[in-house]
């Protein structure tokens, strides 16, 4: 064996082939490059994230202090609109009352709400999508007081609970939370 083979590229002569500075150099490349890719692709995936104006209606403050008893008022949260109903002593006691066997989703009213004086549900019908009416006192409230989707003849009671009609599940309730007295959180 010549002294030029011993330094270039030769086995050791116990048989075992160590890392090289070729090993080195292959796995550095192969760290910076992916570095660099992930460094072009930061702005891309960045890109994807909701805009600051869809972020600002991610979360909504209502003042429910200028919604008197029995009446209701619609917000927009998120594109969708939102009841928020002051129920009566009288509406509360129905959706309280109602046996949970005949509704078609069955939930209790409990479940739906937070304080049984108000109620807080997204207004659209889970037939299609339509938005039902029975926000204001003078509209059609459906056969239980609720609200009444008149594309289709889905009928909701005081709880937004389905109880006639083709839509299959209740109004759903968004995430929300009591900030105080008269602002709720919605989101």
């Amino acid at each position: 064996m010549t002294a030029d083979s011993k330094t270039h590229g030769a086995p050791p002569e116990d048989g075992h082939e160590g890392e090289t500075r070729r090993d080195f150099l292959y796995l550095s490349g192969a760290a910076f490059g992916a570095v660099g890719a992930a460094c072009a692709a930061a702005p891309l995936i960045n890109s994807l994230n909701p805009a600051k104006d869809t972020l600002a209606l991610a979360s909504i403050e209502v003042d429910i202090s200028q919604i008197p008893l029995g009446e209701a008022r619609t917000v927009m949260w998120r594109g969708k609109p939102v009841f928020v109903r002051h129920r009566t002593p009288e509406e509360i006691e129905e959706a309280k009352d109602t046996d949970i066997a005949v509704l078609g989703d069955k939930q209790p009213d409990s479940d739906r709400v937070k304080k049984p004086e108000w109620l807080i549900v997204v207004g659209i019908c889970t037939h299609l999508g339509c938005v039902p009416v029975g926000q204001k006192m003078t509209e059609e409230r459906g056969d239980f007081g609720g609200w009444f989707c008149p594309c289709h003849g889905s009928h909701y009671d005081t709880s937004g609970r389905i109880r006639k009609g083709p839509a299959p599940k209740n109004l759903a309730v968004p995430p929300y939370v009591f900030v105080s007295d008269t602002v709720v959180r919605i989101g």
